[in-house]
């Protein structure tokens, strides 16, 4: 087990992307953590690519949700830095945070995984998946600017939002179902959770409550799922956590349970994923055991074994 006593780990978290909040909230969590680790901690407020860090940082935990620090930006800067890191490298970062990159790869290695179109938002018909879909900006985090649409109003509103994030939208076949979540410690495979919104789907809103001033989720942990249909959930998100790159170092994988015949659907990977009292990875590693400090400290160690120095 790495000895953290004396080691100075940065701390980034914030970023200049719609889940700086989050962050900020996520890095209270890790830094009281790695402190209670025996680890000297500098927590750093990233708002770009000038940000300094103190030059004998051992390591820098990244804590950036979405856009910037979960892309491979922030990892490309660290490298030419030469300072190490944790989570996923340059590579598997721009890939897993790229919901239509990640479809070809789910595709390509045969995830099971809703069909999908990239759709031009400069024509506003219906998508040629029809009615219902879901339409999801490519490069964003915690469901920002998703939407369901049942109907074409449903639609004209979705045009609309994803406007807000880009010129293209991804549109997915609608998968009525449970909503699941897979945490993944390097080739561990944690308890599935079964999220359960009160009401609506699992937005920003019913993600963070704290952060949006509304919104309640129950969640179940672990699901309450046959052993059949839980291993047939596992092995789909390991195997999609797996088709973007072998060093991902961890993560959560998100999949939707069809109602009816229990068939998987994977829609993305968080590699980057939330870490405050509310979040998903830390409630699937308790189940297993692993308490809040032991799993800070098995992501720098994967880490490391990823990308040794």
């Amino acid at each position: 087990m790495t000895d953290l006593n004396g080691k100075l780990i940065s701390v980034l978290m914030g970023g200049p992307g719609n889940e700086r909040e989050v962050s900020l909230k996520t890095a209270e969590s890790v830094a009281q953590a790695l402190r209670q680790l025996g680890a000297q901690v500098q927590e750093i407020d990233v708002r770009g690519p000038d940000f300094v860090l103190p030059a004998e940082t051992w390591m820098a935990f990244n804590l950036i949700h979405g856009t910037f620090g979960e892309d491979g930006q922030l990892q490309a800067i660290l490298e030419q830095r030469g300072v190490p890191y944790t989570g996923a490298g340059v590579e598997g970062s721009r890939i897993a945070f790229d919901k239509a990159l990640t479809k070809q790869r789910f595709v390509a290695a045969g995830v099971p995984t809703p069909q999908s179109e990239m759709h031009d938002l400069s024509n506003e018909q219906a998508p040629a998946l029809g009615l219902p879909c879901v339409s999801k900006p490519p490069r964003e985090g915690s469901s920002v600017g998703v939407s369901i649409c049942h109907s074409p109003q449903d639609w004209a509103k979705a045009v609309e939002q994803a406007r807000q994030y880009g010129t293209h939208t991804l549109v997915e076949q609608f998968i009525q179902g449970r909503e699941l979540t897979v945490g993944i410690l390097g080739d561990q495979v944690l308890p599935i959770i079964h999220i359960e919104p009160v009401d609506g789907f699992y937005d920003i809103h019913n993600k963070y409550p704290w952060l949006a001033g509304k919104g309640k989720t129950r969640y179940h942990c672990p699901a309450d799922l046959g052993p059949e249909v839980t291993a047939r959930v596992q092995q789909a998100a390991l195997q999609a956590f797996q088709s973007c790159g072998q060093n991902l170092v961890y993560g959560r994988v998100d999949v939707m349970l069809r109602q009816g015949d229990d068939a998987p659907f994977v829609l993305e990977i968080n590699t980057i994923p939330g870490m405050t009292s509310s979040s998903l990875l830390p409630k699937a590693a308790a189940a297993v055991g692993i308490d809040f400090e032991t799993l800070c400290l098995r992501i720098i160690e994967l880490s490391q074994q990823a990308r040794p120095f």
